[in-house]
């Protein structure tokens, strides 16, 4: 698939990159696996020389001949004598940039915990040493979140303050994703373009595996997910348990608990047999995997809480092929691909409320939105977006059939929503739906 918009996040690095052609530079470029920070680099810098490094998991005497092979051929320069310590090497560049500037970027960083941590050290030992008189634009990214967040945002990390910016690379749009359909079929159905937000929440790498493999259309995507040898059903295993670590397996159980329609604390510890308050905070403040709801315009912070999972692959993920890993075991493809079709309509209704609550964050046009419900769950409105500027409240009510929307229901549900929030009586107030035809 051809490359697709960051036009914004490339003209950032390129500023970047010529703020340090007189004062260094050190970005921390984050964002979830499969999200194209690589490509991103690569697409920001081809229009000059940079060095690229690539943190593989061996040993460090190997690590270091690998970066002084690549400094060497993009510097045109000799790094002499037996390299032992992977900051000799990039001492040697920090240098070289006082004559020249330098970009390097330094790709799965984290990695260095794996391979010698002791490189974080003496990384910020050089970095305070020399970063004054040399013009270097050091971009260094990571892909797992907790792992980047230790090194430099713990107060007791050696690189802890260092950096002078941090960019954090997001999953497609829903304005660039109907871009990257229509290119691939000018025909595409809305249903089309729900069902790729929904499976692949944006995430570039698995976008491209569907344009590429020609999977242009609802039912087509389907079958390229859920077929022998694709790349998706191993998908999140592979990326997770790394994540997670040795106790990946209770936070699949939670997880997967969410994706079913689990979302309060109480029903999350019934689903998995046990007190889940830790795993929770941690899936939300340290892993970046969920968001805690609250009703829009909710002051106490422990109240009425719903856990949701935010990226739409993963909720995809574990709502079917975790689920029902069992009948992939035995090759059940087709029947795997029933249930999926069984319960699709369910399922990308909810994908379609974060579709428009997306798709409003783009525009733009609203200070505020969220869902609101009641304590007791009879009353609950899709989204109510806020533009206080206006001093106006639009109370959306979404269903992926017109036909189904309920303007008289959400109209009740509006006076149930200004009886707990008599202060804002005083708004402008409208009543609408949005269905797959306004996407």
């Amino acid at each position: 698939m051809k490359f697709f918009d960051r036009k914004d996040e490339i003209a950032e690095l390129r500023r970047i990159r010529e703020v340090a052609r007189d004062t260094s530079r050190f970005t921390v470029l984050t964002g979830r696996r499969r999200v194209g920070k690589t490509e991103l680099v690569h697409e920001a810098f081809s229009d000059e020389g940079f060095i690229y490094f690539y943190v593989a998991r061996k040993a460090l005497a190997d690590l270091c001949e690998d970066f002084r092979q690549i400094a060497q051929k993009a510097l045109h320069r000799t790094i002499p004598g037996e390299v032992r310590r992977f900051t000799e090497v990039f001492r040697f560049v920090m240098e070289e940039s006082v004559r020249s500037p330098v970009t390097l970027v330094i790709d799965e960083f984290q990695d260095f915990l794996l391979v010698d941590d002791s490189v974080f050290s003496e990384l910020a030992r050089d970095w305070d040493e020399l970063h004054r008189s040399a013009r270097i634009n050091l971009v260094v990214s990571g892909s797992i979140n907790r792992l980047m967040v230790s090194i430099f945002e713990d107060r007791e990390a050696p690189l802890y303050g260092r950096n002078t910016g941090k960019m954090k690379l997001e999953p497609f749009g829903t304005a660039v994703l109907k871009d990257i359909l229509l290119y691939h079929n000018a025909r595409y159905a809305n249903d089309d373009l729900l069902a790729l937000w929904a499976f692949s929440g944006g995430v570039p790498r698995y976008v491209a595996l569907l344009m590429d493999a020609k999977a242009w259309t609802r039912r087509s995507m389907i079958r390229e997910i859920i077929r022998e040898n694709s790349a998706f059903l191993d998908e999140g295993k592979i990326v997770l348990a790394e994540e997670f670590g040795r106790e990946h397996g209770t936070y699949f159980s939670v997880l997967s608990a969410i994706a079913g329609g689990k979302t309060s604390r109480d029903q999350i510890e019934t689903a998995v047999g046990g007190p889940v308050g830790g795993y929770l905070t941690k899936l939300e403040r340290d892993y970046d995997f969920i968001s805690k709801k609250q009703p829009v315009f909710e002051r106490n912070e422990r109240k009425n809480c719903l856990y949701k999972i935010d990226d739409n692959f993963y909720r995809f993920w574990f709502r079917f092929i975790f689920k029902y890993n069992y009948l992939l075991e035995v090759k059940m493809f087709d029947e795997l691909r029933s249930l999926v079709e069984r319960d699709y309509d369910v399922f990308t209704g909810i994908a379609l409320e974060g579709y428009f609550r997306r798709k409003f964050i783009e525009e733009r046009k609203y200070s505020r939105l969220g869902g609101w419900w009641n304590r007791k769950g009879e009353m609950e409105i899709d989204l109510v977006c806020d533009n206080e500027f206006l001093n106006r409240l639009d109370f959306f009510e979404v269903k992926r059939d017109p036909r189904r929307i309920d303007l008289a229901g959400l109209g009740r549900k509006v006076e149930a929503f200004f009886e707990k929030n008599p202060s804002l009586k005083e708004r402008t107030h409208s009543l609408a739906g949005l269905s797959m035809d306004d996407m």
